[in-house]
């Protein structure tokens, strides 16, 4: 394998609501994040994937981008993020951004022009089609439940978002949006960025064609999540990606891809691949179940080893693998596999010390260090999240 300059890199993901307050507004931000670099160095991060800092109405806690090319007042302006990037440089830590190309806000000014005329230049920015009879064009389920159709008011139109209504799906069809979004990229790669986490990038390639699939609750829809065994050419749209951006930049890639092809692993993170890295999700996955958190099975020391194992194998002699323990999305490791009889400093060192003895790259999610444990929420009241 080709030496590469992230080989050796240690990574710190920071959720910047909660990470550190400049300003006792009771939310994090951007100078508050530059405030600890030196605690970030003494620690020996290397690089600093940041959740989204950009404009956002926050319906999905900044995954919804209102736009990309502005930092959200709530963490700041943009001369605290060139700021962020400067300080960091001086001490050889690289920035990464989140990039959520999938979809952008209902806010966005691409959506707004969509919505005033949906079969026009920026309708075909999005995925609009016709209803049929009366109803949504499919019975796809969104991730957050419902239909992933939403109609169009006075019209007998609909747009498709796999996420929350205010997140409309780009169409990734459209050479246009494709530009739009790489101008984008290299514009921040431009201002000195090191590259990015790229989020749920398997949702941008789709079949339509698929039409109506078998339901699989009660509310007569289908998982939207069952048409990715079926969807072809989406390697041919990240290998673009690749080309008109990160490669251009040396930049570091790491995506959140699930539901991929094992055996094209080189072709995701190979020498030539369209990524630096992938997180691997393997053990997060070990306690998955169709009721999700109502009917989870136990982890056992045998299928975590026997996961790590495997998961060794797949990548030897292929590529690096990122190995997490926790992030944004998943509660906190030492809770989630450690048994609360044996949760203790001495377990939760050993799950640590065994995250950094695999080989790939640790990232490592804010708070871990100090080996954080899962908040007792007792109200839905003190939950903000969709």
């Amino acid at each position: 394998m080709k030496k590469q300059w992230w080989h050796k890199s240690i990574a710190y993901q920071i959720y910047p609501k909660s990470f550190m307050d400049s300003n006792g507004d009771g939310v994090g931000d951007l100078q508050g994040i530059i405030s600890k670099l030196d605690y970030l160095k003494d620690l020996g991060i290397d690089l600093v994937w940041l959740s989204p800092v950009y404009k956002s109405p926050f319906v999905d806690q900044g995954y919804d981008i209102a736009d990309y090319y502005s930092i959200d007042p709530l963490f700041g302006s943009m001369e605290d993020m060139e700021e962020l990037l400067q300080e960091a440089k001086k001490r050889n830590i690289g920035i990464l951004m989140d990039l959520v190309a999938n979809h952008c806000s209902s806010e966005h000014e691409w959506f707004q022009k969509a919505l005033k005329d949906p079969l026009g230049e920026y309708g075909k920015y999005f995925i609009i089609r016709e209803g049929k009879d009366g109803k949504a064009p499919n019975n796809w389920r969104s991730y957050f439940g419902g239909s992933v159709w939403e109609p169009i008011p006075g019209t007998d139109l609909y747009y498709l978002h796999f996420f929350a209504k205010e997140q409309p799906d780009l169409n990734w069809e459209n050479p246009k949006v494709r530009q739009e979004i790489y101008k984008n990229i290299n514009w921040w790669l431009e201002k000195g960025l090191a590259g990015f986490r790229i989020d749920a990038i398997v949702n941008i390639k789709k079949d339509l064609s698929l039409g109506d699939l078998p339901s699989d609750g009660e509310d007569g829809l289908a998982d939207c999540s069952r048409i990715f065994p079926h969807v072809t050419g989406l390697l041919d749209f990240l290998k673009e990606l690749k080309e008109e951006t990160f490669a251009r930049h040396s930049a570091f890639t790491v995506a959140e891809l699930f539901d991929y092809d094992e055996a094209r692993l080189k072709e995701y993170v190979g020498e030539e691949g369209v990524f630096s890295s992938i997180f691997d999700f393997s053990t997060h996955l070990l306690d998955n179940h169709k009721k999700g958190w109502y009917d989870r099975p136990k982890i056992t020391p045998n299928a975590f080893r026997d996961t790590i194992f495997s998961q060794a194998a797949l990548t030897h002699g292929t590529g690096y693998l990122c190995n997490i323990i926790e992030n944004h999305d998943e509660p906190r490791g030492v809770s989630h596999y450690i048994p609360s009889e044996d949760l203790s400093e001495t377990a939760k060192k050993f799950l640590g010390t065994m995250q950094f003895m695999l080989r790939g790259l640790p990232f490592i999610y804010q708070g871990q260090e100090i080996g954080m444990e899962n908040v007792n929420f007792t109200s839905m009241d003190q939950i903000d999240d969709i």
